[in-house]
């Protein structure tokens, strides 16, 4: 009877580590069928074209960096432009909420919630499968978005404390107003109108300002997350899962895990945060994603090994074909994050016209 229990016990422990782990008899991890550090592996017009298509998108986003944010202007275009146009993110954008009747500390919670959730997915992945996770584009994407919350995290400590200083200062400037005007003479009376008009409400008598450096920063990490996400989701559910489904591979907790809850942490917060969505910072996206295949490529040129993703293998004769696929697959997942950011401005505004407060 003992024996038969422990065997039960046995058992269901082995079931849960499976349903985690994902522990199968068949591997999804391509057999090798060549030697990837040869010189003719990568001597050939399949690497040349695909390297073409990577340094192509690469000048491409460097030149949009260089258009839009580059340091190049001289310093009285620069002041002339910053005249001209609006500022591109203001300081308070970064922490503040989208609508006016939801705390910050509301999105401040919902960022520290993200981030240590995220953290102790990815600890468990590492946990489960060693450091090698760090070798495919989803984990460098996954970490990528704990960055962004655990960043976004600190700035909305920042903006809770000026929030709260504001907010207390302007009700203490306010209230010793009104109590200065308690007994008002003959003369005020008679500008009693005028001088109402002068009395700003809490709040609203602040001047914002631009962002600093680590806002911008912050800025950029939630533009080429929103891309990268989407990319790696779309990936592996649309190209990657039908080839472990013929494989016959047991899908394991972690894995469903890291290709979705990022995406719903981070669409969560699109729908809470101000911050804006500029078409231009596609680039900071194409380059993440050029970097990570040129890792791959210098890995692959010191050491045979399997690739990550099966399009990545340049001895498939279609692998340019694949590569370019990819790379244009940047622009429809950056579209479909920006047509999200357009469907929030829509239904808040709609919804909720006099608290909505973001940039549109």
């Amino acid at each position: 009877m003992s024996g038969s229990l422990d065997v039960g016990v046995e058992n269901g422990v082995k079931f849960s580590m499976d349903l985690i782990t994902g522990h199968s008899k068949v591997t999804w991890q391509p057999k090798m069928t060549v030697d990837t550090t040869a010189p003719s592996y990568w001597l050939n017009w399949r690497f040349f074209i695909c390297a073409f298509w990577i340094t192509s998108f690469m000048v491409v986003a460097s030149y949009l960096i260089w258009k839009y944010e580059g340091s190049n202007r001289s310093k009285s275009k620069r002041e002339e432009a910053q005249q001209e146009t609006k500022v591109s993110l203001y300081d308070d954008e970064v922490w503040k909420p989208c609508l006016k009747t939801i705390h910050p500390a509301w999105l401040l919670g919902f960022r520290v919630i993200a981030f240590f959730l995220l953290i102790a997915l990815l600890i468990a992945n590492a946990a489960v499968d060693g450091g090698a996770i760090f070798y495919y584009y989803t984990q460098w994407t996954f970490l990528l978005v704990i960055i962004y919350f655990g960043l976004g995290s600190v700035l909305s400590i920042r903006g809770c404390y000026q929030y709260c200083n504001k907010v207390g200062g302007d009700r203490l400037g306010y209230d010793t107003e009104q109590g200065s005007n308690a007994v008002p003479t003959h003369e005020e009376n008679a500008n009693g109108h005028d001088a109402t008009k002068n009395i700003n409400p809490p709040g609203q008598n602040y001047a914002r300002k631009p962002a600093d450096v680590w806002g911008h920063v912050f800025q950029v990490i939630f533009q080429m997350a929103a891309g990268a996400v989407l990319l790696t989701d779309f990936v592996f559910w649309l190209l990657i899962l039908p080839f472990l489904a013929i494989k016959d591979y047991d899908l394991s907790f972690l894995l469903i895990g890291v290709h979705s809850v990022n995406a719903i942490f981070l669409f969560g917060d699109t729908a809470l945060n101000c911050l804006r969505f500029q078409w231009f910072r596609i680039a900071y996206f194409i380059l993440w994603t050029a970097v990570f295949v040129i890792f791959q490529w210098i890995v692959h040129g010191c050491i045979s090994l399997w690739w990550p993703y099966p399009f990545l293998d340049l001895s498939s004769p279609y692998a340019p074909v694949w590569y370019l696929a990819v790379a244009l697959m940047h622009i429809p997942c950056y579209t479909l994050f920006a047509l999200i950011i357009r469907l929030k401005h829509f239904l808040w505004f709609k919804y909720f016209p006099q608290s909505y407060q973001c940039s549109r």
